[in-house]
C-alpha cells in the first residue's frame, strides 16, 4: 500500500467521476498490465477495487472511474464528494485477474456502462502493440457513456463501435453480427452488468471456445449449484486449526483469531484474499478464479468459498 494524491476529480457523466492519482512521495507508480485493478481506500476508510483505465505505459499517474452507488457502503459516494484535488488516499499495488491473451489473432472488447474501464486500458495497450482489435460500447445514451468523447477522437477511434440507446433486442442483434466472424484465434473480453456479460458469453460461445472468453466483474452474482453452507475446519500451514461454522467465512474466522489476511471486496470478486490450498477440496463460490483455476483445486477465495472436505489446509501467501 502507498499514499497517492488526487490531482483531478472530474465529472464524466451524471453518475461517474474520473480521478487521476499521483504518488504523494513523487516516485513513479508501479507499472501494470491492461485489465489490472487497484484497491483504493477512500476518505471514509472503505476499500474497494477499481480498474485502471488509463494508458498502461503512463506510470506517472493512475486513472480510475468511479460510479456513484447510493446503496453501497459509502465508498463511491465519498470518492465523488470528498476526494477533491489535494486529498490523499491509500492505494494497493496493481493486481490482474482480467488480462489480455497476447497470442490472439483478434481481440473483441465488449463493454456496457462502467464496464468500459478495464477494456479502455486494453484498447490502449492493443493499439500501442499494433494488435487487431475492436471495442464495442453499449450504453443507454451517449450522455451516460463515460469516455465517449475520448473514444470518438482517440488514435484508435476507427476500432470503436458505439451502440447507444438501443432496446435489448436491437443490441443483441447488433452484437450478434459483430461477433459472428470470430475466428479460432479470437478472444472475447466483456465487462458490465452480470446479465449483459451472460448474454455476451452466450453469443461468443457460438464461435469461440470457452477458454477464449474472459469476464470482469464489479458485483457478485449467484453461484450456480451452490449448496447449503456447512461447517468445516481450516488448518494453516503453521499448524493452527480453526472451526469455520456455517454462518461465517474463512476470512472472518481467521481475522477473529488474529491471523493477518488481506481482504477488500468481501464478495469473491477482487481476489485479494485468495489463499493456496495444500490439502482438502474447496467449494468454490467466488467470481475471481477462472474455471481452470477452480478445477485445479489449489486456491480458494477466503471471503466467500468453503470446503467440501471436512478440513482444508491452506497457506497464507
Amino acid at each position: 500500500m502507498f499514499t497517492v494524491t488526487v490531482t483531478e476529480n472530474v465529472e464524466e457523466t451524471d453518475t461517474i467521476n474520473v480521478l487521476r492519482l499521483v504518488r504523494t512521495d513523487e516516485e513513479r507508480l508501479p507499472a501494470y498490465p491492461a485489465g489490472a485493478h487497484v484497491d483504493v481506500t477512500g476518505p471514509t476508510g472503505v476499500t474497494r477495487p477499481y480498474s485502471l483505465c488509463g494508458p498502461p505505459d503512463d506510470t506517472g499517474a493512475y486513472t480510475i472511474a468511479v460510479k456513484r452507488e447510493e446503496d453501497s457502503r459509502g465508498g463511491s459516494v465519498a470518492l465523488h464528494e470528498k476526494a477533491a484535488p489535494g486529498t490523499e488516499l491509500t492505494v494497493g499495488a496493481p493486481r490482474q485477474l482480467f488480462g489480455l491473451a497476447h497470442d490472439a489473432a483478434m481481440h473483441h472488447l465488449v463493454a456496457a456502462g462502467i464496464g468500459i474501464t478495464p477494456l479502455l486500458a486494453m484498447a490502449y495497450e492493443l493499439h500501442a502493440a499494433g494488435a487487431e482489435f475492436r471495442l464495442y460500447y453499449v450504453a443507454r445514451s451517449r450522455a451516460q457513456a463515460a469516455f465517449a468523447g475520448l473514444l470518438e477522437r482517440c488514435s484508435f477511434a476507427d476500432r470503436v463501435r458505439f451502440h447507444f440507446g438501443l432496446r435489448r433486442e436491437a443490441t443483441t442483434a447488433a452484437l450478434t453480427t459483430e461477433l459472428a466472424d470470430a475466428g479460432p484465434r479470437t478472444h472475447v473480453y466483456t465487462c458490465g452488468p452480470l446479465g449483459f456479460m451472460d448474454e455476451i458469453t452466450a453469443l461468443a460461445a457460438r464461435t469461440v471456445a470457452e477458454e477464449r472468453i474472459h469476464r470482469e466483474l464489479f458485483q457478485a452474482g449467484d453461484v450456480p449449484d451452490a449448496g447449503p453452507a456447512r461447517g468445516f475446519e481450516v488448518q494453516l500451514d503453521t499448524g493452527e486449526v480453526y472451526t469455520v461454522p456455517p454462518d461465517r467465512s474463512i476470512a472472518e474466522v481467521l481475522e477473529a483469531n488474529g491471523v493477518p489476511l488481506d481482504t477488500s471486496c468481501r464478495e469473491g470478486i477482487c481476489g485479494t484474499c485468495v489463499l493456496r490450498v495444500l490439502d482438502g477440496e474447496p467449494d468454490h463460490r467466488d467470481h475471481c478464479l477462472s474455471a481452470k483455476e477452480k478445477a485445479a483445486g489449489d486456491q480458494i477465495a477466503a471471503c466467500v468459498s468453503r470446503a467440501k472436505s471436512p478440513r482444508l489446509v491452506v497457506e497464507l501467501w
